[in-house]
């Protein structure tokens, strides 16, 4: 039982709060080794770290992709090997294409050193993909672009590319497997993954994707928590909001959306990079969107709720595109969410479902036929798993678990790859 207990609490802390990041004040501190440019001076290996205590190897990278405004850009991200592929001739059973969720200083994101999740992978023999997004690593002094679903899967696509092309030249080859996944943001950005490769890239073949709590239809999200009336995670709403009126752009002052109060402190604590989201919760100090926004936020005809609106919908995942018949995906959703509601799963199942594809509502244990969605519907209350957690993040242990169910399926594994063990705990 306590065995049980451990795993959950570390499972829960890694993927929700994000606690696990590579360190300098370990015994076995990673050394820095710049390399020189490959292939062009805009896809390029910037940094080695060597994690021995790890048993891997990040390297940070550079690549050409495009800013919110479609213009080229050099973005950053992260590339994970662990030493079993060295070991096996630096053959790779296959890649994960890590989409991160939520982040706001700029430590957290993989090339400054949060790979936590990412190293989860290694001992599978599979080599993980982590883009930073715009906003961070290399673009860390610009606005993140925070839930713009286009934005940040282009970035991640863009990063895997990348990735591919400078594990090739340093004589790696891996299986035709490429699981595609993220929780909340990356739930969301998981999904945009799915849509721009169908748009865009014939090429990219997606062995299965797994997303969790994300936001798909991010204009029904907004209108469901202003009937709430708060959000158990009000930066998230702040930051959506911030974000689509700048990079749509839609030219609304902030000054008419935001309350003086909170307008004062988003250039502070949002936006400045230099604090985690618990920090920024605290110091922002209210969860009532009533103590946030003035009532045109609240008023669906009002010419800002409707541009705002309008931004939203453009972007909404649940709508406007064609999956290729050929994805498995997995679903998976805490139906008593308060900061991604419930909703955002039930429409993007019922999106693919009018697309074709078959949906399981949870009812079978069957997720690996080409055009199938399983949807893992869960109810976890705030608390459940630790007094400190919501019921946003405690959907992060699900989402762990299905990811792992799958990937030894693909693989052929019959236990996973990795089991926590107290010492790990005590180590957080």
């Amino acid at each position: 039982m306590k065995k049980g207990l451990y795993l959950i609490m570390f499972w829960v802390m890694l993927l929700s709060a994000g606690v696990v990041t590579t360190s300098c004040s370990s015994d076995d501190s990673p050394s820095p080794v710049e390399e020189p440019a490959k292939s062009t001076p805009d896809v390029r290996i910037t940094e080695t770290i060597r994690m021995a205590d790890k048993k891997a190897t990040v390297y940070n990278i550079e690549y050409p992709s495009v800013d919110p405004f479609g213009k080229p850009v050099t973005l950053s991200g992260s590339i994970v090997v662990g030493d079993e592929v060295d070991a096996n001739n630096k053959k790779a059973e296959g890649m994960v294409l890590y989409n991160h969720f939520t982040v706001f200083h700029k430590s957290e994101c993989p090339s400054k050193g949060d790979v936590g999740v990412p190293l989860l992978v290694v001992g599978s023999k599979m080599i993980a993909v982590a883009a930073d997004y715009y906003g961070f690593g290399v673009t860390e002094d610009k606005d993140q672009a925070y839930c713009i679903s286009r934005v940040n899967a282009q970035a991640s696509v863009d990063a895997l590319l990348a990735a591919r092309e400078l594990l090739k030249e340093k004589g790696y080859t891996w299986e035709d497997r490429l699981f595609n996944l993220g929780y909340s943001q990356g739930g969301q950005t998981s999904m945009g993954v799915l849509r721009l490769v169908a748009e865009k890239y014939p090429d990219i073949k997606v062995t299965h994707t797994v997303a969790g709590g994300g936001p798909y239809d991010i204009g029904e999200t907004y209108r469901q928590l202003v009937s709430m009336g708060e959000s158990t995670m009000p930066s998230t709403v702040i930051s959506s909001v911030w974000a689509y009126n700048e990079y749509a752009p839609l030219g609304i002052n902030n000054a008419d959306m935001f309350k003086d109060d909170i307008l004062q402190k988003i250039p502070v604590y949002l936006l400045s990079k230099n604090y985690h989201r618990a920090e920024i919760e605290q110091h922002l100090g209210y969860t009532k969107f009533t103590d946030m926004f003035y009532p045109v936020m609240f008023d669906f005809g009002s010419d800002i709720s409707k541009k705002l609106m309008a931004a939203f919908e453009n972007d909404n995942l649940c709508k406007g595109w064609t999956p290729r018949k050929t994805e498995r995906i997995t679903l998976v959703h805490n139906e008593l969410d308060g900061c991604v509601p419930y909703a955002n799963a039930t429409n993007m199942a019922d999106f693919l479902e009018k697309q074709g594809f078959k949906v399981d509502r949870g009812t079978t244990d069957d997720r690996y036929v080409d055009g199938k969605v399983f949807l893992y519907h869960f109810a976890l209350p705030d608390g459940f798993l630790l007094s400190s957690l919501g019921a946003h993040e405690a959907g992060a242990l699900p989402f762990t678990i299905e990811f792992l169910t799958i990937a030894c399926h693909y693989l052929g594994l019959k236990t996973w790859w990795f089991i926590p063990t107290a010492e790990d705990i005590e180590a957080l």
